[in-house]
């Protein structure tokens, strides 16, 4: 019997529905408050903390559909995707869970019933494995109808399953279907090749192990299932390939129109048409949960998947950007399951886009070096690959190195990744010095601190004032009893109401007062976990350890920072809302005077875009919503919306900061008590920092107006220096800059116009037959000096033009340009090369035109002159 994916879906969960298990969504692909991984990579993921017995749900039994990726960690497919026909980085895997339940004898049966009776699997054709001391699975396959022939007991590689060193864990069983003779491969399951495949694995939780590693059992035992979605369609419509089920049918056709060739002609054409299928799903759904390319953490993973599909599109002969087109057939395949992946449909596509036109120049630059390392490597009657020169490639012109690794592997090569990893530490190490980058840790006098007085109690959410006992004095590297006016020093007190520097919020500042002195706080710190630090110089007096003082924050700078604080959660949730779900922080700076707030995009942000921001932050102002803060468990908060990221380290208890039905975060910042404290909103600048990453500055309350005031103060300024009313100012500085404009444009000409007409300070000869012209242009700029260049090389119709210009800031400007019928001979990167040795510099470029810099002005003349003999020694090769 044949049943589409979307059947075989709908089917697992109505089965399971009727077998009194509650259907639960899909969690998404970054788990969250999870920092152990860095993808959902199986269906239990999101049930971790029942299973550990640190979470309890409303029902005992699940059923789920989950979005899975394994392109990372422990669980990493990637290099076999496109070379198997079964090893997938975005999947589904469908499971049903029993928690303290239903055990080993209800979860046979369903699996055997589904697959036997729902799907209508042929039995002869089903093997089962179970663990080596499993006498219990064993019987209770053979109650069902198995024979014994078809039950196999495997050790603890393949049928012991556990989820960490220590835990749950239990014995696992493990169906399998026999593909048939034509499949090569043993008859026999967890034997070789693929005629036997392993479909579903029944986890059977019923032990906790130790430290020691004994094993203890559960007193709720529980049931873990997996079968992943693209295997089991394939066998049940009778295919051998996952590739061929109808999962990708829709993909490859598509792939295979857009490359102008068939599926299944060559080996080399399928293989790579598997690796775009598949990595296409994984874009998509990766995009879809907020996950952009990046050069770290998932966004580094997502890169990777990106490139290689790239690449094996530029195998199937594509080379310009395709797979932000083919994105929109994954999206119309599966939007009727995963409605957010047609949500993210715009986002797919640009941001892909954008990846793959940066990763085209990054392969027209590298692959014919590379290659060319290939060639010479192969010529010297090697097979591996320096790692300094792949370092080179990989370090100058950012080739990725996974795929330096799959282009040898096509040709029978290898890197030395010794060599490699040996250059990429070197480097680390230059950095480290060069930077002054070295770890940060704790000074020892104040991780002896910690360890003496423990944790500083913090009071500073609801009060600005306390009563405190001095209980440390730090002066630079010592410990002192007491300070005296002037000594700049660190105190430690038992309880504070100063917030620490932290979560992207400065720390306040304020005064401490004791009975016989003050101390004015400019900075607080948490040097430590559990301790905090005022830096600060005693003003008045002294300061004794041991003292009981009064603390007060500074109220103007805690609430200036509140306002910014608030503003960035606001600013937060309208990025999101117009940007879509992609957008994450990845990190701010909430000071009292400016905001910093750095996020996931792809793209910098229209004016329109910015003024949309600023009039829905402003709005949220207006209505002057109550801010809410609460303290909860993590998985609550993650389940009542709060943004979690991966990553972050969360406590066990977390704030959640709450504007309405706006804005909901973990934050352990400080805030105003409702938005309209915040007064006014402006954003300052918007810019890139990262590839993917862009940065909004702004101001609130007093700041934002300052800034208001300071614009107004400047309109009025260019109106009276353009002599018009502000109404007409934009009308008038369009007008001057046109003028402006058509000034520069007719020096321009004259300049070039002398240039060209001047023999004094340029020598034109015939070198072997090829005209060589050669031109000092002093007072040209680049723009000018390649203007003249062109108009020189139509002149020549064929030969080579030499310009070189001092510059008014004792600099030297170099160019090149060969016509395109002697390129083959003579390449303007090469000779533009050594003439810049020659004034002390740099330079490169294509065949057909190069430029150069250089830092000695006393030279240019005798670089000029370099060009004859170089194109001579060219044409003699």
């Amino acid at each position: 019997m044949k049943h589409s994916a979307d059947e075989l879906r709908q089917a697992f969960i109505r089965y399971f529905e009727q077998q009194g298990h509650q259907a639960v969504p899909s969690s998404a692909l970054i788990p969250q408050a999870d920092p152990t991984l860095l993808f959902t990579n199986a269906g239990m993921n999101q049930f971790k903390r029942v299973f550990l017995g640190e979470e309890t749900r409303a029902y005992k039994r699940a059923v789920t559909v989950q979005k899975c990726l394994r392109a990372g960690g422990k669980h990493n497919d990637l290099e076999n995707v496109g070379y198997t026909r079964r090893h997938h980085t975005f999947f589904e895997m469908l499971g049903n869970f029993s928690f303290g339940d239903y055990f080993k004898e209800d979860a046979i049966k369903f699996g055997w019933e589904f697959l036997t009776q729902t799907v209508g699997l042929d039995k002869s054709r089903l093997w089962v494995t179970v663990f080596r001391e499993d006498d219990e699975a064993d019987q209770l396959w053979r109650k069902i109808g198995v024979s014994p022939s078809r039950i196999v007991r495997c050790g603890e590689k393949d049928n012991f399953w556990q989820m960490a060193d220590t835990g749950p864990c239990g014995p696992c069983s493990e169906i399998h279907f026999d593909q048939g003779p034509s499949v090569p491969g043993d008859d026999m399951p967890n034997g070789e090749g693929d005629r036997v495949i392993e479909i579903w694995n029944l986890v059977f939780m019923q032990y906790n192990r130790d430290a020691s590693g004994k094993l203890n059992p559960l007193p709720k035992p529980s049931i873990d299932t997996g079968m992943g979605l693209e295997r089991l369609t394939a066998v049940a419509q009778g295919v051998f390939s996952n590739y061929d089920s109808d999962l990708f049918r829709p993909l490859l056709t598509a792939i295979a129109k857009r490359a102008g060739t068939q599926y299944g002609h060559t080996d080399t054409a399928d293989r790579s048409m598997r690796v775009v299928a598949d990595h296409l799903r994984a874009i998509s759904f990766l995009m879809t949960d907020g996950v952009l390319p990046s050069n770290e953490g998932r966004g580094y993973v997502l890169r990777r998947i990106l490139r290689r599909a790239a690449r094996h599109g530029r195998l199937l002969g594509i080379v310009e950007p395709f797979l932000h087109e083919l994105s929109s057939v994954v999206v119309e395949q599966m939007a009727g399951v995963y409605s957010e992946v047609k949500a993210a449909a715009g986002t797919i596509a640009e941001a892909t886009r954008g990846e793959e036109e940066r990763f085209i120049a990054t392969l027209d630059q590298g692959l014919p070096i590379l290659n060319e390392m290939i060639a010479k490597t192969r010529s010297a009657g090697q097979t591996v690959l320096s790692g300094p020169d792949v370092f080179k490639l990989y370090d100058t012109y950012g080739f990725p190195m996974d795929l330096i690794g799959e282009s040898c592997r096509e040709q029978g090569m290898t890197v030395d990744e010794k060599g490699f990893d040996q250059a990429i530490e070197e480097q680390r190490t230059r950095a480290r010095k060069t930077g002054g980058f070295e770890q940060e840790t704790a000074r020892p006098v104040v991780s002896e601190l910690a360890g003496r007085l423990g944790a500083t109690k913090f009071v500073g959410y609801d009060r600005l004032e306390t009563d405190a006992v001095l209980q440390a004095i730090l002066k630079g590297e010592r410990m002192v009893k007491e300070a005296v006016e002037g000594d700049d020093v660190e105190v430690a007190l038992d309880v504070t109401p100063f917030y620490a520097e932290g979560g992207g919020q400065v720390g306040d500042q304020g005064v401490l007062v004791g009975p016989e002195g003050r101390l004015d706080i400019k900075e607080t710190t948490r040097p430590v976990p559990t301790l905090i630090l005022h830096k600060g110089t005693v003003s008045k007096g002294r300061i004794r350890e041991g003292e009981q003082l009064r603390m007060s924050v500074n109220a103007t700078t805690r609430q200036d920072a509140a306002r910014n604080h608030t503003a960035t959660h606001l600013v937060h949730a309208a990025l999101r809302d117009m940007l879509g779900p992609h957008v994450k922080q990845y990190g701010s700076l909430v000071g009292p005077n400016r905001l910093r707030f750095d996020f996931a995009h792809f793209r910098p942000l229209s004016s329109r875009d910015i003024d949309e921001i600023e009039t829905t932050v402003n709005n949220e102002i207006r209505k002057n919503e109550a801010v809410t803060t609460e303290v909860m468990s993590i998985q609550d908060a993650v389940a009542k919306g709060a943004l979690a990221f991966f990553g972050d380290k969360y406590g066990e208890q977390v704030r959640v900061v709450t504007v309405e039905a706006f804005s909901k975060e973990l934050c352990g910042g400080t805030h105003c008590r409702h938005t309209g404290e915040i007064g006014l909103f402006r954003i300052v600048s918007e810019t890139g920092v990262a590839a993917g990453v862009r940065r909004i500055e702004a101001q609130t309350g007093s700041g934002a107006f300052a800034l208001v005031k300071e614009l107004e103060a400047e309109v009025r300024e260019m109106s009276e220096l353009l002599k018009v009313g502000q109404p007409e100012l934009v009308s008038k500085t369009r007008k001057v800059l046109a003028q402006l404009k058509d000034k520069e444009r007719e020096l321009e000409e004259l300049k070039l116009k002398m240039a060209s007409g001047s023999a004094v300070a340029s020598t034109a000869r015939t070198v072997a037959g090829v005209p060589v012209h050669v031109q000092r242009t002093d007072g040209l700029d680049v723009n000018g000096m390649r203007a003249l260049a062109d108009q020189l090389r139509d002149k020549l119709k064929s030969g080579v033009v030499a310009l070189g210009a001092a510059t008014d800031d004792g600099k030297v400007v170099l160019l090149v340009v060969v016509t395109k019928d002697l390129i083959g001979k003579l390449k303007a990167g090469e000779l533009i090369k050594a003439m810049a040795a020659e004034v002390g510099g740099t330079g490169g470029g294509r065949p057909e035109m190069a430029q150069a810099g250089g830092k000695d002005p006393a030279r240019l003349d005798a670089a000029l002159e370099k060009v004859f003999g170089l194109v001579e020694s060219s044409l003699q090769r």
